[in-house]
């Protein structure tokens, strides 16, 4: 009896000791996959193969990045066009959506000017992803159907420093919910606002700058071929499914290698193991 209790005890003990360490259950359904541009081969084409494949405005250089090749942007005409796509823009609506990039900006504050990352839709409905005056912007709105007037988390960043930044939209339904919408920074989850469901919104889709209508911070947004990124951007992505910390812990691995100098092995695997899945 006394060596069944021992044993009883000690695998109690081993199990305390084991359960911290079972990681968490990713959200991310691959199923979702909306589009992924990860610029490795030098052009917009979208990597998840749904064929979302974008066209250069300008002329971004090709350049090693923090997770393989990333696209440089010069901030005054460089930037990507992205075509309509049912699984991003012309359907829905969506109910959940995560998007994602890695970004390194040149000047935060350059000409107190917004510089966009990524940013779908329009004056209705859409979401943007931007820097300005020292702070990096995420953003979501959908101001017909059920009056969702926006949410604008945000978070100081710093020039010549890699980013990986996320929002989500989490079980949005037709009305406005709090802790619907939410914004990650480098893994971590900063903001979780108010926020709902993201009905169609047909305005055109932009990498590096704002390329057809956005709402900012301040009620600015209107226009096209505006608001250029100055900076690297790496591998941006778009899901119908709604990432949490370990999707999140994955995508943002690259910044905890880098100075190592071992990120481009290792991002390069975490991509071999996610295009097996």
């Amino acid at each position: 009896m006394i060596r069944v209790f021992v044993f009883t005890v000690c695998i109690a003990l081993l199990l305390c000791v084991l359960l911290p360490i079972v990681p968490v259950h990713a959200q991310r359904d691959e199923g979702t996959v909306a589009a992924i541009w990860d610029f490795n081969n030098g052009d917009a084409k979208d990597a998840s193969n749904k064929g979302v494949n974008g066209n250069f405005t300008g002329k971004p250089k090709v350049v090693d990045g923090i997770a393989g090749k990333a696209l440089q942007f010069n901030g005054t005409k460089d930037g990507i066009k992205l075509p309509d796509s049912i699984d991003i823009n012309t359907g829905g609506p969506y109910t959940n959506r995560t998007v994602a990039a890695l970004f390194n900006c040149d000047d935060v504050k350059i000409d107190d000017r917004k510089q966009v990352i990524y940013e779908e839709g329009g004056a209705t409905r859409g979401l943007v992803i931007y820097v300005h005056d020292g702070k990096l912007y995420g953003a979501g709105w959908n101001r017909a159907e059920y009056n969702w007037n926006g949410a604008w988390p945000f978070a100081e960043v710093k020039s010549k420093r890699w980013y990986h930044v996320g929002i989500v939209i989490r079980d949005g339904a037709a009305k406005v919910e709090s802790k619907k919408f939410e914004m990650w920074l480098d893994g971590k989850r900063i903001a979780q606002e108010k926020g709902g469901q993201l009905h169609a919104h047909g305005d055109d889709i932009g990498i590096g700058h704002l390329n057809q209508n956005t709402v900012y911070h301040d009620g600015g947004g209107g226009g096209s071929d505006l608001d250029w990124f100055g900076g690297l951007i790496d591998e941006v992505l778009v899901y119908g499914s709604a990432f949490d910390e370990a999707d999140f812990a994955e995508l943002s691995a690259p910044l905890s290698v880098e100075a190592q100098g071992k990120f481009t092995t290792t991002w390069a695997h975490l991509k071999a193991q996610r295009s097996e899945k």
